[in-house]
């Protein structure tokens, strides 16, 4: 059974699933579609073609859908994309994607905290944490597992690796290898996330070959283009 409080203005093209509960002064457009069992917050306001996965919450005054804060915007339809069991905390505000026909993708279980902004044409993978006011440029991508810290910068198509951590306030100007530590201005890798990965049950030997493969890359003194011949030479895992 839906939950809609009377002064919520939704659209009655909208697509609302099963068990939605949607707050006071909540704003829902008509190209908007809303998967079972979420509940959305008072004065959320949620638009464009925006479609929301199953068990999402969204609380106090998040905008999400709203056009990409970039210029070469024309009105073109585009598209933003939640997954299941996301999190959306306070004022945070993600945009869909620039270009005609593409899409802000965001994947499953993550906690994006309040005042974050996720821009057009981003990648979120599963199981992110984005902590308050971290802020993603255009087509950024973040991935499984990795944790941003609070107030981190990310400038665009930057790519943040999985299983990696980002300290509060950095700013990332490159890529950010996965299972790594960084912070800084700008951010580099300092170490490796290895309790992290063992909470997440890697095997000892896996933990091994990423530690071997990150003092080749960081530590040998060898330049990038030998580092990767060595790296080539090292044994393989899955990650």
């Amino acid at each position: 059974m839906r939950k809609i409080h009377p002064t919520a203005v939704v659209s009655p093209k909208a697509e609302i699933g099963e068990n939605v509960e949607i707050g006071p002064y909540a704003v829902i457009e008509e190209n908007v579609k809303i998967g079972d069992g979420t509940l959305i917050g008072p004065f959320v306001h949620i638009c464009g073609y925006t479609e929301i996965g199953k068990n999402c919450k969204i609380f106090t005054g998040a905008t999400v859908g709203s056009i990409p804060q970039d210029l070469k915007y024309k009105g073109e339809i585009t598209y933003l994309k939640i997954g299941d069991g996301n999190i959306i905390r306070e004022y945070v505000t993600i945009n869909p994607a620039t270009e005609a026909g593409e899409s802000t993708i965001i994947g499953n279980n993550n906690l994006i905290m309040a005042y974050a902004h996720i821009a057009h044409n981003c990648r979120i993978g599963n199981n992110v944490i984005i902590s308050n006011c971290g802020t993603l440029a255009g087509h950024v991508v973040i991935e499984d597992f990795a944790i941003i810290g609070g107030m981190v910068g990310i400038h665009q198509f930057c790519r943040v690796g999985s299983y990696s951590i980002v300290g509060g306030c950095s700013k990332i100007t490159k890529d950010i290898i996965p299972f790594s530590l960084a912070d800084g201005h700008p951010a580099r890798p300092y170490g490796l996330n290895i309790i992290g990965l063992k909470r997440r049950n890697f095997p000892s030997e896996k933990i091994k070959i990423i530690k071997k493969a990150y003092k080749i890359l960081f530590r040998s003194g060898l330049n990038i283009s030998s580092a990767l011949k060595e790296l080539e030479k090292m044994e393989k895992c899955e990650e």
